[in-house]
């Protein structure tokens, strides 16, 4: 260990963070650089300045939260055989590839991050060139990488050449390991990417909705075995600690990143993103495989200034010109010109019914009705520059997934071997589900969550429905 080299990167939240060999070979892939050009937060910089942050620096804190959980709960490989890269033992193989899978899980990340990525994922859908059994997005763009990298500078080289199983990995990344404890690490409502993204995002915002105990919720992580199979649990004295985290994510989406504030320019982007797929003035998404596959250093310009870039391209060339609605739209990401926002109680801000099904839809119908309505009129009426675009939640936010959704989506299997919801473990050796308990607020909401619609537009569109009387 004495003449290890210390591979060490620190980080604004956490100080040192330490790699192993492999880990930092990865790191200096330009599949992995790539993500140094990639805002966390999309456009999101527009109305939080600080938030200039990268998904490199967020994918080294979720590693590191990964590796925090494995040593408390004592599922880790001890240093030695870690950072040697020596990985003789299963257990050291085990806790490698878990960390490689945290470090990993965001390598196929678009340009401003899930803003560009719903474009590719619209675009696939509404042309029929979804691949049957996957959609044209980050987690499937990243499994390519990890599997189908075999070039000089490739991913997949590197783990092979390091005795790694590279489709374990690949599961790892996506939550479907045979090894439920490693998929909960990774992939719950109280996981290693969670714990980072809310202290990150809070930091650099310079907001504090995404604050919670870190320190004192890693100390009460425990493995707990639930019919022959470990499962990742949190310790009963830490109950309150698991409530602030839930409630301060959902506060974070709520206030953040779905508010019309931090929103708007990632619609407009998702919409104008869409527009130049369709004209074939981006890569298209069989495109980017074959960068990945065969031109890993022109793939690692598909990034944020790539985007950008081509805006700024196109705009000078006059490409624009034809579409005035998109050349308004471009101007307000180029010069950070904020679009009208349509105000109507259909679109307002609703806390409803996880359960209630029917009329969920219902309010959703009425809003997308409407929408259509006054997208007519404004088509009809309005001038050539004249647009409106929807940017309805294509998530729900809740503090934690429903009892009744849960037995719902798993038809009555035994919950507590369920990847997403939490486990509280008691002394005695019971556990239990979040859910179940009554002594917690997320018992009694679980069965909420928070519906924001929001309705972008044109300011001369906007004029022209006031004045229509429609609004």
């Amino acid at each position: 260990m004495k003449n290890q080299k210390k591979r060490l990167i620190y980080d604004v939240l956490y100080g040192f963070i330490r790699l192993t060999p492999i880990e930092w070979e990865i790191i200096h892939t330009p599949y992995y650089q790539r993500l140094k050009w990639i805002k966390q937060l999309g456009f999101s910089f527009y109305t939080y300045p600080g938030a200039e942050h990268s998904r490199f620096g967020h994918s080294l804190g979720v590693m590191n939260n990964a590796h925090a959980i494995l040593v408390q709960i004592g599922e880790n490989a001890t240093d030695k055989e870690l950072f040697s890269g020596e990985l003789k033992s299963a257990t050291a193989k085990e806790h490698q590839s878990i960390r490689i899978a945290a470090l990993l899980h965001d390598i196929g990340s678009f340009c401003f991050s899930h803003t560009v990525e719903n474009a590719y994922i619209k675009y696939s859908e509404s042309n029929n060139t979804k691949n049957r059994d996957q959609r044209d997005d980050h987690e499937h763009l990243g499994s390519f990488i990890i599997k189908r990298t075999e070039n000089k500078f490739g991913i997949t080289k590197i783990l092979k050449e390091h005795g790694l199983n590279v489709q374990k990995i690949s599961d790892l990344v996506k939550g479907i390991d045979s090894n439920i404890l490693a998929n909960q690490v990774l992939h719950s409502e109280i996981d290693c990417d969670r714990m980072d993204y809310l202290l990150r995002d809070a930091h650099y915002t310079g907001l504090h909705y995404g604050n919670y105990d870190r320190d004192y919720l890693l100390n009460h992580f425990q493995a707990r075995e639930i019919s022959g199979q470990k499962i990742l649990t949190i310790h009963e004295k830490a109950i309150n600690c698991v409530q602030d985290f839930l409630i301060s994510r959902f506060a974070w989406y709520s206030q953040v990143v779905r508010s019309a504030r931090g929103a708007k320019f990632d619609a407009i982007a998702a919409e104008v993103s869409f527009y130049l797929l369709k004209n074939g003035l981006i890569f298209r998404y069989q495109e980017l495989l074959d960068l990945i596959e065969n031109h890993p250093t022109k793939f690692f310009t598909f990034n944020d200034s790539y985007f950008m870039t081509t805006l700024q391209d196109h705009y000078n060339a006059g490409s624009f010109e034809k579409d005035k609605g998109i050349l308004d739209m471009v101007e307000s990401l180029l010069f950070s010109k904020s679009p009208a926002r349509i105000k109507h109680p259909v679109f307002n801000q609703r806390i409803l019914d996880q359960n209630n099904t029917t009329d969920n839809q219902k309010i959703m119908k009425k809003a997308r009705d409407k929408f259509n309505e006054l997208y007519d009129y404004v088509k009809k009426h309005g001038s050539d520059g004249d647009w409106m675009i929807e940017d309805f939640p294509k998530k729900d936010i809740y503090l934690a997934k429903s009892h009744k959704r849960l037995v719902k989506d798993t038809m009555g299997s035994n919950l507590l071997l369920e990847r997403d919801p939490v486990k509280i473990c008691y002394t005695n050796g019971d556990v239990y589900l979040l859910s179940n308990l009554e002594n917690n607020l997320v018992s009694k909401l679980q069965n909420t969550f928070n519906f924001m619609p929001h309705v972008f537009c044109s300011r001369g569109a906007h004029d022209l429905l006031k004045n229509s009387g429609l609004l």
